[in-house]
């Protein structure tokens, strides 16, 4: 029998990581020479955060620079992996078939390839965006999200790309080395704890675990692809943090991975 693959939630970060050399990179550099080599990637990335559950169904996804303000070099980046229209079409099964196939509209935005760049640097996999719908609760993605757990027994690398605590209103603009909140790493600490306890409801209603988590989590965006990969997780997945750290006091770099 074949192992499941692992489920990955990735910290991503400043966008600019995709041109970066640094512990954060190296460390996703890693991951793609450690784990079993994927059919296909299914991304749910906090930056396709629309009122509509929609995949990206093209052969060839677009690089989208949803971003503004950096360097022309990270616009001129392009991570030309190949989709999956069948992929896309399985999703949609397991999903009940009411998915938005998009061909045209989507892509590949910058919490897929500033990771994958350096995951798998070829771009020899096909990757397919799963959207979040912003319309529902967060208890909702988590139930939603079992669905697509039987992908990890086909082969398919489900991966989440957000930050356990994205707080930028209080991110330190421009700073080297700066420490992190208090509260960032109270919630950071109370989360690992859950997760390595396979203890998932509080996490699913975050909105209910007080002070910290509504700091750690002003708008639900780049949290919710976590829930994709928790609820995804099997009974007996062992639960480990390859990645971890703070940028700008307010932005936690944690990597979850399962399995």
């Amino acid at each position: 029998m074949i192992s499941p693959m692992p489920a990955i939630f990735f910290g991503h970060g400043n966008p600019m990581n995709a041109l970066a050399d640094n512990k954060y990179t190296r460390a996703w550099a890693e991951i793609g020479h450690t784990i079993p080599m994927p059919k296909a990637i299914l991304c749910v990335s906090a930056h396709w955060y629309v009122p509509a559950v929609g995949v990206t169904a093209m052969e060839r996804p677009n690089t989208i620079h949803d971003f503004g303000g950096f360097p022309r070099e990270l616009f001129e980046f392009e991570y030309p992996a190949a989709g999956s229209p069948e992929l896309a079409a399985r999703v949609n099964d397991l999903l009940g078939g009411e998915v938005i196939l998009d061909t045209v509209r989507w892509g590949l935005d910058h919490g897929t390839w500033s990771v994958l760049c350096h995951v798998f640097p070829n771009a020899d996999i096909p990757v397919v965006q799963l959207s979040i719908d912003e319309t529902k609760p967060s208890d909702w993605h988590y139930e939603f999200a079992k669905q697509i757990a039987p992908l990890r027994d086909e082969g398919i690398l489900i991966i989440g790309s957000g930050n356990l605590v994205h707080n930028l209103h209080t991110y330190a603009w421009g700073k080297q080395n700066v420490e992190p909140f208090d509260w960032a790493v109270r919630f950071e600490n109370e989360a690992k704890d859950l997760m390595l306890a396979a203890d998932h409801k509080p996490l699913a209603s975050y909105e209910l675990m007080g002070k910290d988590a509504q700091l750690s989590i002003p708008t639900p965006d780049h949290f919710l692809p976590l829930l994709y990969i928790l609820a995804i997780q099997h009974d007996g997945d062992e639960v480990t943090f390859p990645v971890e750290g703070f940028d700008g006091g307010s932005i936690s770099m944690l990597t979850v991975k399962i399995g």
